[in-house]
């Protein structure tokens, strides 16, 4: 019973003795701020991401009372006033939060690209330059899917699968020559090939890496306005002119 009783007093004298520390500590940090003007700062509570969401901050963040002359300039003190934008770097731990790390989405986008419809996905093709219009292409461009097949029989057709598909970003393909120096043709045309990326639907997507992988593609230029009426599939038995397969 006695060893019960001690140990309860032991128990009782260790809480007493943490909270009276606890009440020092804070009691500490107020005589130091004692006659110091002081502002509420954000400070990083964990690291955060570039492209991290203004509006996802709020559990990564905490509040803290600093003096005014550590309170860091263009600092942020709510976070109403970077909803909308997106972290421009990594941010890290014990970091006061900063207005000017944050900026809109469309600015950190990469130059020669447009952005991706909600709902749609990126895909890319290499493709030589007479497959795309020349290598006039870029991005926001509209363009039209043709995709010619040779079956095992041997009869081939070709068939326009999609029309409007939005252009995201063209990069033209380096060659190297004969000293062994990538280079490419003059005013940014490709030499071999330009990879073009498109926003398309997942079903659309399928059917361009289809045409990729057994068959050829061409891609049209199809500017608003474009008539795209009449397309039909074409055979070795309907391309000179008889009746189209529709």
């Amino acid at each position: 019973m006695r060893r019960l009783l001690a140990a309860l007093a032991a128990l009782l004298l260790a809480a007493v003795g943490t909270v009276v520390l606890i009440a020092y500590v804070r009691g500490a940090d107020a005589r130091a701020l004692e006659g110091v003007q002081t502002v509420e700062v954000l400070v990083v509570d964990e690291g955060i991401a570039a492209g991290t969401r203004g509006e996802d901050l709020a559990d990564r963040v905490r509040s803290e009372l600093v003096p005014a002359k550590t309170a860091v300039e263009g600092r942020v003190t709510d976070l109403g006033e970077i909803r909308g934008l997106v972290a421009s770097v990594e941010l890290q731990p014990g970091e006061q939060l900063l207005a000017a790390r944050f900026d809109d989405p469309a600015e950190l986008r990469t130059p020669g690209t447009v952005p991706v419809p909600e709902g749609m996905q990126e895909i890319s093709v290499l493709l030589e330059p007479q497959r795309v219009v020349g290598g006039r292409l870029a991005a926001g461009d509209t363009v039209g899917v043709y995709l010619s097949l040779v079956f095992q029989d041997g009869t081939a057709t070709t068939h326009a699968v999609q029309h409007q598909v939005l252009v995201t970003r063209v990069q033209g393909a380096t060659t190297v020559a004969e000293d062994g120096e990538a280079t490419t043709v003059a005013g940014g045309a490709p030499a071999t090939a330009l990879m073009v990326t498109v926003a398309v639907a997942a079903r659309d997507a399928g059917q361009i890496v289809f045409g990729q992988e057994h068959g050829t593609l061409w891609l049209s230029l199809e500017p608003e306005g474009a008539d795209t009426s009449g397309a039909q599939v074409l055979t070795q038995g309907n391309v000179y002119g008889q009746q189209p397969v529709r």
